[in-house]
């Protein structure tokens, strides 16, 4: 395991007490585990949608330590056929909590298999060949299957509905930002004053895992500089020295704004359009990039495609043309 993981996972809220943010999902969280504690039973099986880095993960391993039992992980793409989850719970030898990542990717003859297992807590599957072949029925030890997506409409509707519970967890706000910073500084062992982690959440996108990484950044600077705390003036010189500017932009999620003004005249423009000329997938820009985008007004998506807005303009240092005017003005209803 490398390093940065281990200090990724030390980083990693263990409790629900320890958790910042997402107050409504953490607290209906709360109800249903306490509610399966008290009558010793698995909850019902859970899926966490929303952008990366906002907590699926660290819920989900939050979850099995409330509960008291074990975790497996894994993915949608690694669950490539039946087969494959067939062997993932035939090896479940505990009450478990299974935690799949990406579950928004797995092949639907895959996600089948998994449809006893969740409403019946039994897997089937078919021992030989023709006439002989024949169906047994394997009863499962209990299990908690948690599901993490970023598209949460690209799964069937009958898998989707077998999830009990299901929460969307949403952009953070700067004070829990600053709550999450100021305490991964205190693990990673160096001071960052309130201001200083106010200029850092500032530039977090929002996500933890964004502040986190930055933090890291900011601790770095720190570091060959001797600068033995860190305050405002001190983070802005940090995130400055690796291009991540006052909103947070790094230098792709600023080129997709320029690419977006300057190389289209501020759209409308298609997703992949913009991926090939950032020289990006269309993926990483409307799963990482776009939330963040869309939540600072920066672009709007219309039913013609990609628009930039005047505050994408402003942030540009660019002059707004006539055309972007008369597009602010049409108000295209906004689509997927």
């Amino acid at each position: 395991m490398s390093e940065h993981k281990d200090q990724r996972d030390a980083l990693r809220p263990a409790s629900l007490d320890d958790f910042t943010g997402q107050a409504d999902a953490v607290a209906h969280l709360r109800i249903v585990l306490e509610a399966a504690k008290g009558r010793d039973e698995m909850p019902d099986h859970m899926l966490f949608s929303g952008p990366p880095g906002l907590g699926k993960t660290t819920l989900a391993g939050i979850i099995a330590s409330e509960l008291g039992v074990a975790s497996l992980i894994t993915s949608g793409p690694a669950l490539e056929k039946p087969g494959d989850v067939a062997a993932l719970l035939s090896s479940i030898r505990e009450p478990s909590v299974v935690f799949i990542d990406e579950v928004h990717r797995m092949p639907r003859i895959a996600e089948e298999i998994l449809y006893p297992a969740m409403e019946d807590r039994v897997l089937d599957f078919v021992v030989g060949d023709g006439v002989k072949a024949r169906t047994v029925r394997l009863a499962l030890k209990p299990l908690c299957i948690v599901g993490a997506t970023t598209q949460a409409g690209l799964l069937s509707a009958p898998f989707r509905d077998r999830f009990g519970f299901q929460a969307r967890l949403d952009l953070y706000g700067t004070s829990d930002m600053v709550c999450i910073i100021q305490r991964s500084a205190g693990l990673l062992g160096f001071n960052v004053d309130e201001e200083g982690a106010t200029s850092i959440a500032l530039r977090s996108r929002g996500t933890p895992r964004v502040a986190n990484t930055l933090l890291r950044r900011v601790r770095d600077w720190a570091q060959v500089n001797n600068v033995d705390s860190v305050d405002e003036k001190a983070a802005k010189s940090a995130l400055d020295a690796f291009s991540i500017d006052e909103l947070g932009l790094d230098k792709l999620g600023v080129e997709i704004l320029r690419s977006l003004c300057v190389t289209f005249g501020g759209g409308p423009v298609g997703l992949n359009t913009i991926a090939a000329a950032v020289g990006e997938s269309p993926v990483t820009i409307s799963e990482v990039y776009e939330p963040y985008l869309m939540s600072r007004q920066l672009i709007s998506r219309t039913s013609k495609g990609r628009v930039a807005t005047p505050a994408a303009w402003a942030h540009l240092g660019l002059e707004l043309p006539l055309s972007a005017v008369l597009q602010a003005a049409q108000q295209l209803p906004l689509t997927e």
